[in-house]
């Protein structure tokens, strides 16, 4: 089945520089998350699960590692209308400029649609880990009879000063919008949530950046070359003059805004009971059919640990975890509280003992590694201690990042033996 009354588009966000390093080689929807999956992988899921398998993601900044994932990841048959295709920004004889925005985005790409029969436009972020049914999210649109549906979840005080607050009445329809207020506007943008999230504390409406418009609707609004964006300029101008609802979602929901939200996502996967539910068969997450082999483990003390497959482990210990595909760690090394996304290929045996490899990819022995980041193919030396936390400055150096007291480990990044950050 595929409901071919939707239309998604992925946004692929900007430079993503909050997230630097990890979008240093790559754009934000392709930073790899939970050990063998990428984050664009999240809403082209979401989308997979509710039959809506027309996608367009649209990226403009080191859009290749994203593109190839795709490629390899996301095939239909051949008698099937099903298509995942990456819009890179493009210059046209009628646009020299990049991507200006969300909205320009969308706009700049609006040819590439309207080819398309549907009825409405699903609008969703390329970075964000949550699990929604995107189809009762169209039908609560339709039974409305919404132009615009804007998907909400409940929000503290603290975290309000963050987002677009939405206020609206007994019948979901939004009245008013505000981009990050100041905390002392926060009592008059308090909206009716469920009990259960008012005992939380949640008393305000936030923007998901995820939007449902009506074809016609969107059509129009794209002819204004003024409007770049829609959190700060479609939505707001949208509200008085088109019947806008929101969807309210009780469910887990994070931005990946930033290395720290991004680090505490990933380890909160090695928790008991996750908050986000890779093992939930009704709300499968895909990704791409690699073939690896089992993963081996000799002699570690595994807590709380995730690990992916390929790997090759010879750790002392391994506690709140998640090792990525084709991992290696060496003897008496031990990993605490770490997110390591492991390599692209392995080493073969030729290769290691002929010698020309001066550190092998992975974890070497007698290693102690603890609040950190490892990007991908990664060589660290036998010996070698990180110890990270709020007692370290933020810094840089060519092959590692501190920040927030995590240490973050560059991508293809050689860490000499007996190294201490």
């Amino acid at each position: 089945m595929i409901n071919n009354k939707v239309l998604a588009i992925i946004l692929g966000g900007g430079q993503g520089s909050r997230l630097y390093p990890l979008t240093e080689q790559r754009s934000k929807p392709a930073v790899p998350i939970a050990g063998k999956f990428r984050l664009v992988d999240i809403p082209i899921s979401n989308c997979i699960n509710a039959d809506i398998k027309r996608m367009f993601v649209l990226t403009q900044f080191n859009s290749a590692s994203l593109n190839k994932h795709i490629k390899n990841t996301y095939h239909f048959s051949f008698f099937s209308s099903a298509f995942v295709d990456v819009l890179a920004a493009e210059q046209t004889p009628h646009n020299k400029t990049w991507f200006q925005g969300t909205a320009d985005a969308v706009r700049q790409s609006m040819h590439h649609f309207l080819s398309h029969e549907f009825d409405y436009f699903l609008i969703l972020s390329g970075d964000q880990l949550y699990q929604m049914d995107y189809d009762h999210l169209i039908n609560e649109h339709e039974k409305s009879k919404a132009k615009i549906s804007i998907a909400t979840i409940p929000v503290n005080a603290k975290d309000a000063t963050e987002f677009g607050i939405l206020k609206s009445d007994d019948k979901n329809v939004i009245t008013s919008f505000i981009e990050k207020p100041d905390a002392s506007l926060l009592p008059e943008w308090t909206s009716d949530v469920s009990d259960e999230m008012k005992n939380e504390g949640r008393h305000y409406l936030a923007s998901m950046g995820i939007y449902v418009f009506n074809r016609d609707l969107l059509t129009d609004l794209m002819k204004n070359p003024d409007t770049n964006d829609f959190g700060k300029e479609i939505i707001p101008q949208a509200i008085d003059k088109h019947k806008t609802v929101s969807y309210q979602y009780e469910g887990y929901w994070t931005d990946i805004g930033n290395i720290d939200s991004f680090f505490e996502a990933n380890l909160g996967l090695t928790n008991d009971i996750p908050k986000f539910d890779l093992y939930d068969k009704k709300k499968r997450i895909y990704t791409r059919a690699r073939m690896l082999p089992t993963t081996k483990v000799s002699g570690t003390m595994l807590e709380k640990a995730v690990i992916s497959e390929g790997c090759i482990i010879s750790a002392a210990k391994i506690e709140q975890s998640v090792i990525g595909i084709r991992s290696r760690i060496g003897d008496e090394s031990t990993i605490i509280n770490t997110y390591m996304m492991g390599s692209d290929y392995y080493e073969t045996l030729a290769e290691i003992d002929s010698n020309k490899i001066d550190i092998l990819m992975g974890i070497g022995e007698r290693c102690f590694i603890k609040n950190a980041i490892i990007d991908k193919n990664c060589r660290i030396g036998d010996d070698v201690r990180i110890n990270g936390g709020k007692h370290l400055e933020d810094t840089e150096t060519d092959t590692y990042l501190i920040k927030d007291g995590i240490v973050v480990i560059k991508k293809d990044a050689t860490i000499p033996r007996g190294t201490v950050i």
